[in-house]
């Protein structure tokens, strides 16, 4: 059994739909799940929709229209006529979630967030299985919330692992090509969870792991996984091969490439991992398996904006110590923060964090009950694996350092 994920650029549009049917067509789809994102950026636009949903209704029904007519558009390309039945399917599922907005009495964020932003993965997925079945590539459209169980932790989920692979093992059929989508769960009361941005990837591993599959495979527009994000740094380099410690360190840091929870199921299983291209899918592209650490050996960078640090220091100078660290983190976790860097001396604490929830606000009313507070927003956090000094001045030139942190392998920098 084989795992495919593709992501949403992969699928942007009636293209990309007929280029992943190429894609079967070369590498083979035989005992073959295939794992799919929402369309292009589907899931920004239905972010947008829950917005509206919650402060700005006059402009609900038509952020809501601009993802019907996406997603028809598509539809209409592939299949050439609205006669087709992919139309009245998707009808229904622009109803069920017009529906879903229109009684919803929740007032919770994070629970409308979950049952909204997962239509961007079964309207895309419909319409593959659908476009496959009409080319001849016979498949079954699975409902993931059917098999991946979670809690209730709405928007960052945690998987409950046996009933997930009870759910797999007992009603899957792995002789045939199945579409399901990525991202996307259910808690015991079968209301949808999410498994956190990005998290197809982990769909894919979780699915590869109650399989025992020979193998994941994630189809990107890039041709493997690259030592830095092009987007932000130049002359980037292709890896052939990493060890799924070194993948899991660069996914711990923020590597876009690989979701930080993917690789640990993997690893316990030993099933390799591979990043190959969707425009040219008989290239090797990188594996991540059970090997040597990274080759080639080059330095890895990683950036991720819109951090936020907090710097504290107690009010009446006495040590920062265990006690005070212990409240520091009881409320980063009760505020739903994401640590990425901490840095502590003997009367000052400093944390990179990650405000996905947006409760900053509350956060530092909290923290100032006890400590002095000073913090800044928008900074940008480096990391570089296997550094060297030159690479290190180079990445520090034109920028001002507000904090660094240096390891044998590893050095962060908080920059604004």
């Amino acid at each position: 059994m084989r795992v495919f994920k593709f992501g949403g650029a992969s699928v942007k549009d009636a293209n990309g739909v007929k280029n992943l049917a190429t894609v079967l067509q070369k590498v083979g789809y035989k005992n073959t799940l295939v794992v799919v994102s929402a369309m292009g950026k589907m899931t920004n636009a239905l972010e947008v929709v829950i917005d509206n949903y919650f402060n700005n209704k006059s402009e609900l029904k038509n952020s809501l229209n601009h993802i019907k007519d996406y997603h028809e558009t598509i539809a209409l390309e592939l299949f050439k006529s609205k006669q087709h039945a992919i139309f009245n399917t998707l009808h229904e599922l622009f109803n069920e979630l017009s529906s879903f907005l229109d009684r919803n009495k929740s007032p919770d964020y994070n629970y409308v967030y979950d049952q909204t932003i997962s239509f961007g993965e079964l309207i895309s997925t419909t319409i593959i299985s659908n476009y496959l079945n009409s080319i001849n590539i016979s498949n079954n459209w699975l409902d993931a919330r059917s098999f991946i169980k979670t809690d209730t932790y709405y928007r960052r989920a945690n998987v409950n692992w046996e009933k997930t692979q009870s759910n797999i093992v007992e009603n899957l059929n792995t002789s045939v090509l199945n579409i399901t989508q990525g991202f996307i769960a259910s808690d015991s009361n079968n209301f949808t969870t999410t498994l956190g941005r990005e998290g197809s990837d982990y769909t894919a591993a979780i699915f590869a792991y109650c399989l025992n599959a020979e193998s994941v495979t994630i189809w990107k527009d890039v041709p493997g996984v690259l030592n830095a994000d092009p987007r932000y740094f130049e002359n980037t380099q292709l890896l052939h091969h990493i060890s799924y410690r070194e993948a899991i360190e660069l996914a711990f840091y923020g590597a876009s490439v690989i979701h930080p929870k993917t690789l640990q199921p993997l690893q316990g299983k030993e099933i390799p991992l591979f990043v190959k291209s969707f425009i040219n899918p008989e290239d090797n592209g990188t594996c991540v398996s059970k090997r040597k650490k990274i080759e080639p050996e080059v330095p890895c960078f990683i950036v991720k904006n819109n951090q936020v640090l907090i710097s504290l220091s107690s009010l009446d100078f006495s040590y920062i110590v265990e006690e005070n660290i212990s409240e520091i983190f009881k409320l980063l976790h009760q505020y739903k923060m994401k640590v990425d860097v901490i840095q502590n001396s003997a009367i000052s604490f400093s944390v990179c964090i990650d405000n996905i929830y947006n409760n900053l606000e509350k956060l530092i009313q909290h923290l100032k009950a006890k400590f002095r507070v000073t913090y800044n927003e928008n900074v940008s956090l480096y990391t570089i694996r296997h550094y060297n000094l030159d690479v290190l001045q180079n990445l520090e030139q034109d920028k001002t350092v507000l904090l660094k942190q240096l390891t044998q392998e590893t050095v962060q920098i908080v920059t604004k």
